[in-house]
């Protein structure tokens, strides 16, 4: 259950699973990049520890680059491969430079009618989560069709994440392993065991991604943005990002505000939180989700968890976690039974959109009779595992990112156990896994380059910051926050339940957006759908 700042759209989550699925999109033809505009990136931001940057001249091949565009195997869509430089203070291979990385990179062009505004680069969250995944599956196809006519649909798969050199950890038999492990430990046999596999995962990323693994964090995606901007030929960034990607959105408006243009920041980080305060925001925020699946689960004749409140429900949740912990469900595969980690997982991923709720009832229903295949299925989404058993990268790019992003929540299990009752407090249901979860980058074998802060962006033109009142993985209240703290930043909110609102059934949202997309203009202060 390795959920510590796993951040991505129900899109993504769900994509496979058919829950979310999208319309068509033909295309027209673009521009091409204007070689000679090349602009300083060194504007602000480096304070996070990215390592400084390299001059204008040293970096202006990269920003002065053309693409070659392919077809890439789905219909509508090209695909080309973009240069970076590994590190950004070092570009290169000449004179100390560490070389460079490849960035993949998609477009669905705009279709018109219409006059065409230029690229809307897209990122579903994670971190870890594929761009090009999110682009090709639901954004390019799903996203409204006035703004499907006037940009073109751009993505980007992170540095470290899917197509562009992703990180690598371990084998797909090591990753069912790892998913096993008991986050509830009982006895110090246990803790033990749950240490050694985190260590044993982080050796694994060392050892598979070690060029790499000091070069994924945010900052440094956040400057492979802004190029890829100026290789487009788009004088400002116009952007969707959801989850985690509104923190990638804000990094870049806080790097290069006078670059920034139409950002929409859906499902919103609070960048000022540290580690620990944040895995506990997002405990409570798992909790209050919960509360919204047991109050209709309870009205349901199939609700598995019987009758009464929704604390009651949640007790016979945990009730279930704890047996499936001392005697795991048989799931139809013998390596790996359904026990008390792949269920809460299972459970976790359900939250992220309440059309999933049906199938949690069912997978619940199933355990307590003696089957986890069910649950199983839905920890496989959250994972990203398939039928023969490959992982996408997604976790590992995950945890490499945020380990570099932030300080560890917990270096040790004894700051685990000082913690456990503010996490528990946060959720009866599932504090105590989420507690120990958070202590995943206590043996990554990199320190952070970031550190927790207010972001401003002052001199951006206009964001806007939405948040869903029951969002589990990003609470309502750091939407506020990074609302506040943009100077230029504009609250909209859902009063609603699941993961990010934008494309997910709300006219009033829906609507709001577009036009903010189309025409500049951003939604009135304080303004909220349902």
């Amino acid at each position: 259950m390795d959920t510590r700042r796993l951040l991505r759209t129900s899109a993504t989550l769900f994509a496979a699973t058919g829950l979310l699925v999208g319309g068509s999109s033909g295309c027209s033809s673009g521009t091409s990049a204007e070689p000679n505009r090349a602009v300083s990136p060194a504007t602000g931001g480096d304070t996070q520890g990215a390592g400084g940057v390299a001059s204008r001249a040293a970096l202006a091949p990269y920003y002065s680059q053309k693409l070659s565009w392919k077809e890439c195997g789905v219909p509508g869509f090209e695909c080309a491969s973009m240069k970076a430089p590994l590190d950004y203070a070092k570009p290169g291979t000449g004179n100390g430079g560490k070389g460079d990385i490849k960035l993949a990179v998609a477009r669905k062009k705009a279709t018109g009618p219409g006059p065409r505004i230029g690229s809307l680069q897209v990122n579903p969250g994670g971190p870890g989560g594929s761009a090009i995944g999110y682009l090709q599956a639901f954004a390019a196809l799903g996203y409204p069709a006035p703004v499907r006519a006037r940009y073109d649909m751009v993505a980007m798969d992170p540095r470290g994440v899917a197509r562009s050199e992703p990180v690598e950890c371990l084998t797909g038999p090591e990753m069912d392993a790892h998913t096993q492990v008991d986050q509830t430990p009982d006895d110090a046999a246990e803790v033990a065991t749950l240490t050694t596999a985190y260590k044993k995962f982080s050796a694994g990323c060392e050892k598979r991604s070690a060029r790499v693994l000091p070069h994924v964090s945010t900052v440094e995606a956040a400057r492979d943005m802004d190029l890829l901007r100026e290789v487009l030929g788009d004088k400002k960034l116009h952007y969707v990002g959801a989850s985690y990607g509104t923190f990638l959105g804000a990094t870049y408006a806080e790097l290069f505000p006078d670059r920034t243009g139409r950002l929409v920041l859906d499902g919103a980080m609070d960048p000022s939180l540290p580690s620990r305060e944040m895995n506990r925001d997002q405990t409570a925020g798992f909790e209050t989700a919960f509360q919204s699946f047991a109050a209709d689960c309870v009205k349901q004749q199939d609700c598995p968890l019987g009758t009464g409140t929704p604390a009651q429900a949640g007790t016979r949740l945990k009730a279930l976690f704890t047996s499936l912990d001392a005697r795991p469900a048989p799931s139809g595969d013998k390596n790996r039974p359904l026990g008390e980690a792949l269920a809460t997982t299972g459970a976790i991923a359900a939250m992220y959109d309440e059309a999933a709720w049906p199938q949690l009832r069912t997978g619940i229903k199933a355990a307590r009779s003696g089957d986890g295949a069910p649950l199983l299925a839905l920890a496989d989404t959250y994972y990203e595992r398939d039928s023969n058993g490959r992982y996408a990268n997604l976790m590992y790019a995950n945890t490499a990112v945020n380990c570099l992003d932030l300080p560890p929540a917990f270096a040790t299990p004894e700051d685990v156990r000082s913690a456990l009752p503010a996490f528990e407090k946060a959720s009866p249901v599932f504090g105590e896994g989420l507690a120990w979860a958070s202590l995943n980058c206590g043996s990554w074998p990199l320190p952070a380059t970031g550190k927790s802060h207010r972001i401003e962006a002052k001199g951006a033109a206009p964001i806007v910051v939405v948040g869903t009142t029951r969002d589990p993985a990003t609470p309502y209240k750091w939407a506020k926050s990074l609302a506040a703290q943009l100077a230029t930043g504009t609250l909209l909110t859902y009063d609603g339940d699941g993961h990010t609102a934008y494309n997910r059934g709300s006219d009033c949202i829906d609507t709001a957006l577009n036009t903010y997309l189309l025409e500049g203009t951003p939604p009135p202060t304080g303004k909220q759908c349902s």
